[in-house]
């Protein structure tokens, strides 16, 4: 992510190309994808609602991930080349299939966690706590978008403040 000041405002360059092979706590610099996962609930054969050990329903969430800051990237059969949280398998017709997620998209957020670098169980717990997952995804293969030096494409926020600064 590039941050250049601009008459009082603070503009945000989005850049794809150097996505790959991000170092955890590393800013990133990607678009991400926000996506709602609407999570099933689990059954029993006669359609009855599963209960996990806390006594609230189960739900699934037809997906799979890889990877983790705990995780050895380089013996990973994916190939992938940082140690994000992938997704190593989407569920035909699941809950992650209809909002949209594919296999090889790396979660960056779930319901506000950073994941970028978390293990891969505290991952899985993220994944896991919630029937709704607001996620922000990166997918390779996002077409770049076209920076033009004169007009910035995107505005984070108004940099005035609303009292005087005071410099020493």
């Amino acid at each position: 992510m590039k941050v250049e000041p601009v008459e009082g405002h603070l503009f945000l360059f989005l850049e794809l190309e150097n996505m790959a092979g991000h170092t955890a706590g590393d800013p990133l610099e990607c678009y991400s994808i926000p996506l709602v996962l609407n999570k099933d609930p689990e059954q029993d054969e006669l359609g009855n609602p599963i209960m996990g050990a806390d006594g609230k329903p189960k739900y699934k969430c037809g997906f799979r991930i890889g990877g983790g800051i705990d995780q050895d990237n380089s013996k990973s059969p994916q190939g992938y080349p940082d140690k994000g949280i992938y997704v190593t398998y989407i569920h035909d017709e699941g809950p992650a299939a209809r909002c949209g997620l594919t296999v090889h998209d790396k979660i960056l957020q779930v319901n506000g966690h950073d994941m970028t670098v978390v293990t891969h169980r505290k991952a899985v717990e993220y994944i896991q706590r919630k029937p709704v997952l607001n996620m922000l995804v990166y997918r390779k293969g996002v077409p770049n978008l076209q920076k033009n030096q004169q007009q910035p494409q995107f505005q984070a926020y108004n940099q005035q403040p609303d009292y005087p600064m005071q410099y020493q």
